[in-house]
């Protein structure tokens, strides 16, 4: 059988360090655990006009996170909070994930990524946890992101359960913005003890789920599980 290509979208930088030209970015850990659980990776570069034509190559969508945050303005706020904002690379991946909504197409948000899936399904943001909540847990973790940090409640009769098999994982935490009000269409599977939304889903979609954390660090057997299990579902995508 031929492996599945799944896309995964870029981040984006301006001059600087790098190149003293704009340059695209992605860590190796988002292609190349794709790659160990048996699939080819496929870098997507940030084109409105060229979405219809990447999204016919791709059999899943991997929207990844990165140094930036969602233009409020989007999700119909004033800024309160939000830093870096990228609307090239917002844009693109908002058109790309609302063609794999509307054709069933396998989408795995991560960090961002599931932030991205909740704006598009009509959602908004907390745009900083820890001036929105003093008491929530340390979601930027101080330790290297190879390494767990907090636990997250992962809700029975989920596809995220059922992925899983626990009630319980532990992940690690990059991330300081969070869902607030939830997309049409979502369902929380998973929230951290400080009531952080962790895990989504799509209530009508074969397979759209959006994590909090970073499982293609691959740290736990959850993590593995998850990403080999979207894996296999991009592939009866073929």
């Amino acid at each position: 059988m031929t492996k599945p290509i799944i896309g995964i979208t870029l981040d984006n930088e301006e001059p600087g360090h790098y190149s003293k030209f704009p340059w695209y970015a992605v860590r190796q850990n988002y292609l190349h655990s794709v790659e160990q659980l048996g699939a080819i990776p496929f870098p997507l570069f940030h084109s409105a006009h060229s979405a219809k034509d990447i999204f016919s190559l791709i059999d899943g969508l991997v929207i990844t996170g990165g140094n930036f945050d969602i233009d409020p303005q989007m999700y119909g706020k004033d800024e309160d909070g939000s830093r870096i904002i990228k609307n090239n690379r917002t844009i693109f991946e908002t058109t790309i994930c609302q063609m794999c909504l509307d054709t069933n197409k396998p989408i795995l948000g991560i960090c961002g990524g599931q932030q991205l899936l909740n704006v598009v399904c009509s959602g908004t943001l907390i745009q900083d946890i820890a001036s929105s909540n003093v008491n929530s847990l340390k979601h930027e973790q101080l330790n290297p992101r190879n390494q767990t940090s907090h636990s997250v409640n992962i809700k029975q009769k989920t596809k995220l359960y059922n992925i899983v098999k626990k009630q319980k994982i532990q992940v690690n935490s990059a991330h300081h913005q969070a869902i607030d009000k939830l997309g049409n269409k979502l369902i929380i599977s998973g929230y951290a003890d400080d009531g952080i939304i962790e895990a989504i889903e799509h209530s009508q979609h074969d397979w759209c789920v959006g994590v909090q954390w970073h499982p293609e660090f691959l740290i736990t057997p959850e993590d593995n599980l998850l990403m080999k299990d979207f894996v296999n579902n991009a592939s009866h995508n073929k």
